[in-house]
């Protein structure tokens, strides 16, 4: 989780902002979530539009990958001809998801490491103070390290400032009766149940935020792809046995709020709406290279100029053939034999 959470640091920061002003770990998860998730609209907004881009042009790359498929390399050529005249990228859409990813790491490594992350305590004194209390190095840690302080501060002023000690027992880890500090476990009795209450509705609200985000987005993912979404979604819901509660929180305002935004975004960015504006600019481009324009043509041989009515691919033709002329023109007094004398024999 080292590097993958190398984001802990500046979100640790921003988590410790919200927590100074509202005095809360669970609402500044909650804060904390929604203020990314209005960070990343510009993000959102560009993948619905790259969404509707790709369904306007699949059918055309469809086409290419059936008639070059026994020709990787011209279906690769064709694929990127398609993208240099209509211009669009297939990887647009995937700085959203990216984010994303990477905010959920960055999110695990904070509620993991509360007191380097939020409390701002340095890791030298976290060291020595595992140390000294016997707690083992692992993902709960931080956790079992703030509870200890918690029971007996006093203890703790052997490895901690007393204003450390302070902010460690002052430390706010309960949101709505649950301690966010705990790891949730299968556990069913009355102890353990209120510990389970996050992470079951971070399994409800990622499933129906990702068939609402389907819905509104008018995505259309084929084979392996449309299963994509689900498989990730339930990797990170296994972490939430895994890691203490505060994810599973924080994973659940998570999917409320993408939800809330797809929404939001069909209103003002309607998928169909969108790709039906892509296929009218496809037709419009398609029209534009069939459309013939004048051209002034001059035979090489004879010399005569006509003026002649050409479409694009055309006058593509004919660029090409007057650059061939001028070649020939150019170098023609530089032909040599292979000995390097001279064509007409002459030094």
């Amino acid at each position: 989780m080292g590097f993958l959470g190398f984001l802990g640091g500046p979100l640790g920061w921003v988590m410790d902002l919200i927590y100074q002003v509202v005095n809360s770990y669970g609402w500044s998860i909650v804060l904390f979530t929604v203020l990314v998730r209005v960070a990343m609209l510009p993000f959102t907004i560009k993948q619905q539009k790259s969404t509707a881009r790709m369904q306007a042009y699949q059918p055309m790359i469809n086409e290419i990958n059936k008639k070059w498929a026994n020709d990787k390399q011209k279906q690769q050529e064709e694929l990127l001809r398609l993208q240099e005249e209509y211009g669009f990228s297939p990887m647009a859409g995937c700085m959203p998801m990216l984010l994303t990813l990477l905010v959920m790491f960055g999110v695990i490594d904070v509620v993991y490491k509360p007191l380097q992350h939020i409390l701002r305590i340095p890791v030298d004194a976290i060291n020595a103070a595992m140390t000294g209390m016997n707690i083992t190095n692992n993902y709960m840690a931080q956790n079992a390290m703030i509870s200890r302080v918690q029971a007996d501060p006093t203890a703790a002023l052997q490895w901690f400032s007393a204003e450390q000690v302070e902010k460690i027992q002052t430390f706010n880890f309960h949101f709505l009766g649950i301690d966010l500090s705990q790891m949730p476990q299968l556990n069913f009795s009355p102890e353990f149940l209120p510990l389970l209450v996050f992470p079951v509705l971070s399994v409800l609200t990622m499933f129906l935020s990702n068939i609402v985000i389907t819905k509104m987005s008018g995505q259309e993912m084929q084979g392996s792809m449309k299963w994509m979404p689900w498989i990730m979604s339930l990797m990170f819901v296994t972490y939430s046995f895994q890691v203490p509660v505060a994810f599973s929180l924080y994973y659940t305002i998570s999917n409320i709020t993408m939800i809330l935004q797809s929404i939001f975004m069909k209103m003002m960015y309607d998928p169909q709406k969108m790709k039906e504006q892509v296929l009218a600019e496809i037709e419009e481009k398609k029209q534009a290279k069939k459309q013939k324009k004048q051209v002034v043509v001059t035979d090489a041989k004879t010399g005569v100029t006509q003026v002649k009515e050409v479409t694009e691919a055309e006058m593509v033709k004919l660029r090409l053939a007057k650059a061939r002329e001028l070649d020939q023109e150019k170098y023609k007094d530089e032909r040599t034999t292979p000995l390097g004398v001279p064509a007409d024999g002459k030094e």
